[in-house]
């Protein structure tokens, strides 16, 4: 359907060569787009670029610390000089640290923070002009369930996906007169290699998830491409601000 159609765009994702980003980068790609995965590891995006490829998609890859505001912005003038185009970001990259609040270390609370938050910021902001030179652009914003609730053990990795949210609905006030939507997706409990180290950490995790989640199961990486799709497409041109949660219902479960 051409409303869902990518054909032509080149969107970078940042934490894109595994989880819910690597997905998100399948489902756009399918869709036609141009990948770029970004990603500290230099093995991990080329087995994500490979895996693209496969299937007959455009993709590369740039590594970098999102931690480094020049090489962000390397990275999209990268994109733009490898595939003509910038006109989608998707800012996934993020990490945590599980702590007592009264024993994490300011270090720990900025590596968290600069990480899953400033990062955003600044890819963002290298993106906007080469979406001006586009003449539109698509920034999509991954927060958590985190960004609604708060967990003891958890405080640095929920101010920073309160923090997306809220920085989603002010990028998205301030571009939309230049033809540039920011939207969040806040995932629920997914099946990641960070989850699965959650449930070893916390081994009533798993039943707890299940009986809270009314979908009745875990979520998968592949459950986000859809909204990549919409969020990335010509369907979304007048969503903006948006928090949309891929949560098999959690956030609104009792």
């Amino acid at each position: 359907m051409k409303m869902f159609d990518l054909s032509g765009k080149t969107a970078v994702v940042t934490g894109g060569n595994g989880g819910i980003g690597l997905a998100m980068a399948k489902g756009m790609a399918e869709a036609g787009a141009n990948i770029v995965v970004a990603g500290r590891n230099e093995e991990k995006n080329a087995k994500a670029v490979l895996e693209l490829t496969d299937t007959g998609a455009s993709a590369t890859s740039f590594v970098l610390d999102v931690k480094d505001e020049t090489a962000c912005a390397e990275m999209m003038d990268f994109a733009v000089e490898r595939f003509g185009t910038l006109n989608i970001l998707v800012n996934n990259a993020g990490t945590n640290i599980r702590k007592a609040p009264q024993s994490l270390s300011l270090t720990e609370w900025r590596t968290v923070l600069d990480t899953n938050l400033t990062s955003a910021f600044v890819c963002s902001q290298a993106a906007y002009q080469h979406f001006l030179s586009a003449g539109e652009g698509k920034v999509i914003n991954i927060g958590s369930m985190y960004s609604l609730f708060g967990a003891p053990m958890v405080v640095a990795y929920s101010a920073s996906k309160g923090g997306v949210v809220q920085m989603t609905k002010s990028l998205a006030a301030a571009w939309a007169k230049d033809n540039v939507q920011v939207n969040a997706v806040l995932p629920g409990w997914i099946d990641t290699d960070l989850t699965r180290q959650a449930r070893i950490d916390l081994p009533e995790l798993n039943d707890k998830v299940l009986t809270r989640t009314p979908a009745g199961r875990w979520g998968v990486p592949d459950d986000h491409k859809g909204i990549a799709v919409f969020l990335a497409s010509a369907a979304s041109d007048f969503v903006s601000g948006a928090s949309i949660p891929v949560d098999g219902a959690f956030a609104i479960s009792g």
